[in-house]
């Protein structure tokens, strides 16, 4: 007997896996794959997509698609005084709708919409069973970047999350269940939205790729890994720059820091020459792992975003010991003191810094403790199974529902 077929529709295309969001979907994808369901995954495509034919093929039973969009600042600037957000409408393809809707007419018996934002590529009712994969709170991320605006730009940012707002309630209205990907999430978009059927899986890592290298005895080197084009990672290393590099220089002057993630700023970069910093920007990395290692204490600075971060399981599972934010933890079940170092101000970071590149057995033992707590809860597998459950139950209550 055939599997039921299921159409994930993804706004952008998965590989290769250089964001978090990526990573989270094509983990859970992968998880899956071979399972309950057939898996049709639809995506844009750049031009040379047949090159990653076998790590698409890792993640879906059949990939189909359409060219990804490119609208230019022009076009982002005309959106912003549209009903739409800028990254949403950034989404919009009229190809895109036509391969979706040609999908939808074969039949599956569910079909998964990846972020909010892919919602603008399917119709407005769907007759089949909808789940809607959120990675966080869209309108929280804004408002974040609107509380820490100044100028223009908060009036900007403003305007753009009142509209994230009406458009992230409207969508995850329309959708049978709600995926969320923590308890945190879970509760903010039952709260803010009004929502009845939200589901939550954990976080995964694949702790294979990820393998375990305990912490070196000697330590000098501070680490953050992740992409350098995101507004949150930004705002994050400006932050350890201005707030938190001079206090730990003071007392560390070996002290050196490493930002493993593509497309830097070039005016931070050009900033960290000019202050004279031993910090070294890779730029894109084919594997981010080698850089982590090459670190001593992984650091997330992060004051603005939402979800949940990929980046502290994967440096715990490297055996790097990680300080964070509460907002870099958020959404993660693990415990500050036991598994990471909690910082939030410029001298608490600068003192968690120094007092791990200074104790070789606290880097091990948050090392080892973090490592085992992945291994016992957050493997892709475990978040798999929850997925494919999720998508099971909602095909057969929603349908249900539709009958009665």
């Amino acid at each position: 007997m055939s599997r039921p077929r299921l159409l994930f529709v993804s706004p952008r295309f998965l590989f290769p896996l250089d964001q978090g969001g990526k990573i989270r979907t094509a983990g859970t994808l992968r998880a899956m794959r071979g399972g309950a369901f057939e898996i049709v995954l639809a995506s844009p495509a750049p031009a040379d997509w047949r090159s990653h034919a076998a790590a698409i093929g890792s993640a879906c039973d059949r990939f189909v698609s359409w060219p990804e969009p490119h609208p230019g600042k022009l076009g982002r600037v005309l959106a912003l005084a549209g009903e739409l957000p800028v990254s949403v409408a950034s989404d919009r393809s009229a190809a895109g709708s036509a391969v979706i809707a040609a999908e939808l007419a074969a039949g599956p018996r569910v079909v998964v919409v990846d972020f909010p934002h892919a919602a603008v590529l399917v119709p407005q009712r769907l007759a089949i069973p909808s789940v809607m994969f959120t990675h966080n709170v869209e309108a929280e991320i804004f408002e974040r970047h609107a509380a820490l605006a100044r100028g223009v730009w908060k009036l900007v940012w403003q305007r753009e999350a009142a509209k994230m707002q009406r458009f992230e309630r409207d969508v995850l209205r329309r959708f049978d269940t709600v995926v969320a990907v923590s308890a945190r999430d879970g509760r903010a978009l039952r709260d803010r939205f009004g929502l009845n059927e939200v589901a939550v899986i954990d976080t995964g890592v694949d702790l294979d790729f990820y393998a375990y290298h305990p912490p070196e005895a000697q330590a000098a080197t501070v680490v953050f890994s992740g992409a350098m084009d995101s507004r949150s990672n930004i705002d994050g290393i400006g932050f350890l720059m201005d707030d938190v590099w001079p206090l730990v220089a003071a007392s560390r002057p070996d002290a050196r820091m490493r930002v493993a993630g593509r497309n830097p700023p070039p005016a931070l970069v050009a900033k960290a020459e000019r202050l004279g910093l031993p910090w070294h920007f890779t730029g894109f990395v084919d594997d981010i792992r080698p850089h982590v290692l090459a670190g001593d204490v992984a650091v997330i600075p992060l004051r603005v975003g939402s979800g949940t971060r990929l980046k502290a399981f994967e440096s715990m599972a490297l055996g790097r010991p990680v300080i964070s934010t509460a907002l870099g933890m958020e959404g993660l079940d693990v415990q500050p003191g036991q598994h990471f170092i909690a910082a939030e101000t410029g001298p608490e970071f600068a003192a968690a810094i120094l007092r791990l590149l200074g104790d070789a057995a606290l880097r091990t033992g948050l090392a080892s403790a973090a490592r085992r707590e992945l291994e016992q809860r957050f493997s892709w597998p475990q978040v798999g199974r929850q997925f494919e459950a999720i998508c099971l139950r909602t095909a057969t209550h929603a349908m249900k529902d539709r009958r009665s």
